[in-house]
């Protein structure tokens, strides 16, 4: 194994932080590097940069994902570490989706201002939240609330609230838990009624296809059960063309060699909802995810994208 400085690319928040952070330390582990063997390399991302609007109004995933692409493409970066759930569903010609970390917890938590749980908040409150699919997922469940678009960081967005701007807010639990903040959650939502985003709550590394030193860099850190988890969930999400701009949940769960898959589209106002169920062996998870989601897709019908999209 070369050891020449692993310069690891990673947005500049706290949390994309402590993902690179702990991807260091997963390879450190792994291969007996000192800390010295890797640089951090922060990089600004257009997404991070637009923090006035809704990011399917801005363009969508992308939008995390291309400063860190080029960089990887100049060769400034070795690779990038992501969340999962920010990847475009078709990443650029040369590069691949090389390596998921272990899966965190996926669910999301409600963080109230002056009530414990979302069901508490008085009739027409306000809900911060930059996710359509929590605004719809929200909304199925209190119709009533006011949801605004809430922007920022995970420190951005819990001042905001403590200012009062919100009545209450939401966010993943995965990522409160890397910043070592679970404790400022008021309820963790049941996954049932309010499942995640596709690929929650896992960390994955973008490389370039072909770069050896790299794929053996990061075979050992390669958790293999998240990997077809997410095989899973991303196919399900791109037979639906799925963006921002499309409120889709989903989870899939792998069991020995097994793998389940829950699928949920709505509308963003949450009062029409399609769901689908699957399973079968873990060697098929792409086929899994992407026939569910044509089966979802042709049960909704193209008017129920195009009535909102």
């Amino acid at each position: 194994m070369q050891t020449d400085l692993v310069r690891i690319g990673t947005r500049g928040s706290a949390l994309a932080l402590a993902q690179a952070a702990e991807t260091r330390a997963r390879l450190m582990a792994a291969h007996n590097f000192p800390e010295e063997a890797f640089e951090i390399v922060v990089i600004s991302t257009t997404g991070d940069r637009i923090q006035d609007r809704a990011l399917s109004e801005a363009g969508g995933k992308g939008l995390f994902t291309k400063e860190l692409e080029e960089a990887l493409y100049d060769g400034r970066i070795d690779f990038a570490v992501h969340s999962s759930k920010d990847m475009p569903t078709f990443l650029p010609d040369g590069l691949e989706i090389s390596c998921f970390l272990e899966r965190e917890d996926v669910r999301d938590v409600f963080i109230g201002g002056k009530v414990k749980r979302l069901q508490d908040l008085p009739q027409g409150a306000k809900l911060g939240t930059s996710s359509l699919r929590r605004q719809a997922l929200a909304l199925r469940l209190r119709p009533d609330l006011d949801v605004q678009v809430f922007r920022g960081n995970v420190q951005t967005r819990l001042r905001k609230l403590e200012a009062g701007e919100v009545d209450g807010t939401m966010l993943a639990l995965a990522g409160l838990k890397r910043l070592k903040l679970e404790q400022v959650a008021t309820e963790i939502m049941d996954g049932d009624s309010f499942p995640p985003a596709l690929g929650q709550g896992a960390i994955c590394i973008e490389s370039r296809i072909g770069d050896e030193r790299v794929a053996k860099l990061l075979a050992p850190i390669h958790h293999a059960a998240t990997g077809a988890e997410l095989e899973c969930e991303r196919a399900f999400l791109g037979a639906l063309d799925g963006s921002c701009r499309t409120p889709i949940a989903g989870l899939a769960q792998v069991e020995g060699d097994r793998i389940s898959f829950r699928g949920m589209i709505l509308t963003p106002d949450g009062r029409e909802m399609h769901e689908i169920s699957a399973e079968g062996a873990v060697a098929d998870a792409q086929a899994i995810g992407r026939e569910a989601g044509e089966e979802i897709r042709a049960v909704a019908g193209e008017t129920f994208f195009q009535s909102w999209s």
